[in-house]
């Protein structure tokens, strides 16, 4: 994927996003910020906290946990031990339950919500907690027929593609 694909679909990603009912309606949204090949997610950070939702972003707490860190700003983030800015642990938390809308990363996925992350395992031992909407953004090249999915990885709700396709489980 060339630059200018990924800042092209990364808008489409990022428009779609925040015209979803699910994000417009949501008072308090869990996001992440897209590193790599990610969908750079800053320009949704930076809607939510103008719109005044609540945000928060992953802490990684220990290996394999992470918490909700509060974002009032995208000034106050700082490189957590991977390098991805993330909140200070100074910021305060949001508790798990208190979402809306749950923007979960992922490597791979199926048109029925099933999701592959990275390996390390905090969405999923993470979104048990959760009671809120589930969503991907997903780059056509992510979407497979089938993964090997274990009992463990947990499914998102809905998928945003690159093609601007919401799909619904």
């Amino acid at each position: 994927m060339t630059e200018a694909e990924k800042r092209r679909g990364d808008g489409v990603l990022i428009r779609r996003l925040l015209t979803l009912p699910a994000f417009e309606q949501a008072r308090t949204v869990f996001l992440y910020l897209g590193v790599g090949a990610e969908p750079d997610t800053r320009p949704a950070l930076r809607a939510a906290l103008a719109r005044g939702k609540t945000v928060a972003l992953p802490r990684v707490t220990g290996p394999g946990l992470m918490e909700a860190g509060r974002v009032r700003a995208l000034s106050e983030l700082r490189p957590d031990r991977y390098g991805i800015p993330a909140p200070p642990p100074e910021s305060g938390t949001v508790p798990p339950e208190c979402f809306d809308l749950i923007l979960v990363p992922g490597a791979a996925f199926t048109r029925d919500g099933g999701r592959l992350g990275r390996g390390g395992g905090y969405y999923d031992r993470y979104l048990p907690q959760t009671r809120g909407v589930k969503a991907a953004l997903v780059r056509a090249f992510q979407l497979f027929p089938a993964l090997p999915i274990q009992p463990h990885d947990i499914p998102v709700d809905l998928l945003l593609t690159d093609a601007g396709e919401v799909l619904i489980p």
